[in-house]
């Protein structure tokens, strides 16, 4: 038997096992590539799984809020004076010193302090006729007056009033809330609410949800000024014994604009 075959199938049979190291690289290249593609997927399925719980790409919604709270004044400031009319200017003021004094010493029997009273304004004018001469001279003296008593205010303005006479002067009386501190927490507190409520809604018909504030500015409103008495200058002297006041309640409001993050 030749032995050149069974040296040339000898080579044959040892071939493969000589070849294992190029075709090992070749299967490990293909199985990188199956993972790499594994991971690739997965993170693809990650991040569209988390994208149904994170903000929709950053998108926000702004809503505007508001809240209302009613609050009772215990609070008056009216503004009071004397206006006197003399032939001449010394005479005018002498009188409306008098009255004046009169008039704060009322007040002050009658639960009004010292530093609520502020002198507003004191103006001495020429009266005059048709032909522009002078007839008179007139001193108005005004106050301004602030009071926590308000079971006093009445009998204050009937005393005050009664003091001066025809020559006093009223120009209006205004309740308020001194401390409005816990009516603007609980203003502000509905106003959020409100503002959570109006966004959700727009949300839900967006087939989406709300997420947390981004941002939220306070707009509080200036509350109301209360209820305003007008008086006229004269008839003080047909008044009661106590003037009769009603306080009322009195409105405080809040706006809030709150930015909300959107989920998807």
């Amino acid at each position: 038997m030749d032995p050149s075959p069974q040296s040339n199938d000898r080579a044959v049979r040892h071939t493969p096992g000589r070849g294992d190291g190029p075709v090992s690289r070749a299967a490990l290249r293909a199985s990188l590539f199956v993972v790499l593609a594994a991971v690739v997927a997965t993170t693809a399925f990650v991040g569209e799984s988390l994208g149904h719980s994170s903000p929709r790409g950053g998108a926000t919604i702004t809503v505007t809020g508001s809240g209302t709270v009613e609050g009772t004044p215990n609070t008056l400031s009216f503004t009071m004076g004397v206006q006197t009319i003399a032939a001449s200017a010394v005479a005018a003021l002498a009188k409306n010193n008098v009255e004046v004094s009169a008039l704060r010493a009322a007040l002050l029997a009658h639960g009004v302090t010292e530093k609520n009273l502020q002198t507003s304004g004191l103006n001495i004018y020429q009266n005059t006729n048709n032909q522009n001469q002078i007839t008179g001279f007139t001193v108005q003296n005004d106050l301004n007056v602030t009071t926590h008593q308000l079971k006093e205010a009445g009998a204050a303005l009937d005393a005050a009033a009664r003091a001066v006479g025809n020559d006093v002067q009223l120009s209006g009386v205004t309740f308020s809330i001194s401390n409005q501190s816990s009516l603007l927490a609980s203003a502000r507190a509905r106003a959020i609410e409100n503002a959570h409520t109006a966004a959700a809604q727009i949300a839900r018909g967006a087939r989406a949800t709300v997420g947390s504030p981004v941002s939220i500015v306070d707009q509080e409103n200036v509350p109301t000024n209360g209820f305003v008495y007008p008086f006229a200058a004269s008839g003080f002297t047909a008044l009661a014994r106590s003037v009769p006041l009603q306080t009322g309640t009195q409105s405080v409001s809040v706006q809030v604009k709150v930015v909300y993050a959107l989920n998807g």
